[in-house]
């Protein structure tokens, strides 16, 4: 699971559930991931078609207990039976990291003084390490920070995992007197070379764009723009476009495209994205409406609407 997907198995995925919309869906969700203030160690959600794990220990650097895994694994498991959900997406909250690893320091405690969450904790990360791997529906970690440890279990054997230039991953086990572990063993040593030795023995810190040049990540955007600078109401109109034009005939597809073409020359963010683009060239189209939250159903309905007697004919 850890090695990219074949291009038969993406194409199978892709029949089910639109790329597009999986992309648009996991890229609001790391816009969103900062602003997390609800309750709660970890937060379980289904938003859409998408079931959401938030981490929600910012202060403690999203560090995982015993309490976390056990939410998580039998959510998980349950999104994975459900129809209505296409993907499951694992994130974590604050600005600085997606996991630091393990709450080692209460594992230690409790192994000194011979207590079962020693024994436990392990065994049940190591479970849903598998069940992550084994998922079969789309799984996305935003490896957004740092993500070390215990984050790498929660994030690595899934079949997507999405780098920033914030992203920090190291597996430093070896400085506190531990080894590599959730799957270490098995996903290092398919890294390219002997890099995955290298991190194992170092702790060395891979940070943004290596970590997909590493193979650790499957994806890398940049969390300031990905998305950011595209016109809100051309994003929802072209997603609905892609939707309906899966299933469309060609002349079909022209004919709505040309009410889309139109409604753009009726419309303000075309003509604001010239501008900006190939007049003043200053490269910041002031976009109405600037949010995708304030581009309603009506306002895209309106771009697909036919045009009587306008219409494109063939």
């Amino acid at each position: 699971m850890f090695l990219a997907m074949g291009r038969q198995d993406l194409c199978g995925l892709a029949s089910r559930f639109s790329l597009f919309k999986r992309t648009s869906i996991i890229l609001q969700h790391l816009r969103m991931s900062k602003h997390t203030e609800a309750a709660g160690e970890v937060l379980l959600e289904r938003k859409g078609c998408a079931g959401v794990i938030t981490l929600n220990r910012p202060k403690l650097l999203n560090a995982l207990t015993q309490n976390m895994i056990r939410q998580i694994y039998p959510q998980l498991k349950k999104w994975e039976q459900d129809p209505h959900t296409f993907l499951i997406i694992i994130k974590g909250a604050g600005e600085k990291a997606f996991c630091a690893g393990g709450d080692i320091k209460v594992i230690s405690e409790a192994s000194k003084a011979k207590q079962r969450l020693a024994q436990d904790f392990f065994r049940e990360e190591y479970i849903l390490n598998n069940a992550i791997g084994s998922c079969q529906k789309p799984y996305v970690a935003l490896i957004d920070g740092i993500t070390m440890g215990g984050g790498v279990g929660v994030s690595v054997h899934g079949q997507f995992r999405v780098a920033t230039e914030r992203t920090l991953f190291a597996m430093p086990e070896t400085g506190i007197g531990l080894f590599p572990d959730v799957g270490g063993g098995y996903f290092l040593p398919r890294l390219q070379g002997k890099l995955g030795y290298f991190l194992a023995l170092t702790g060395f810190r891979l940070k943004g764009r290596d970590v997909y040049r590493a193979g650790i990540a499957t994806h890398f955007v940049d969390s300031r723009k990905v998305i950011n600078k595209m016109s809100p109401t051309s994003l929802k109109i072209t997603l609905r476009q892609l939707m309906e034009g899966s299933s469309k005939t060609l002349q079909e597809v022209l004919t709505m495209e040309y009410r889309l073409s139109q409604a753009c020359m009726e419309g303000h963010d075309f003509h604001e994205g010239v501008r900006a683009v190939l007049i003043d060239k200053d490269q910041s189209p002031k976009w109405k409406p600037a949010d995708l939250q304030e581009v309603t159903k009506e306002d895209v309905n309106n771009y697909f609407k036919p045009l009587g007697s306008n219409d494109l004919e063939f």
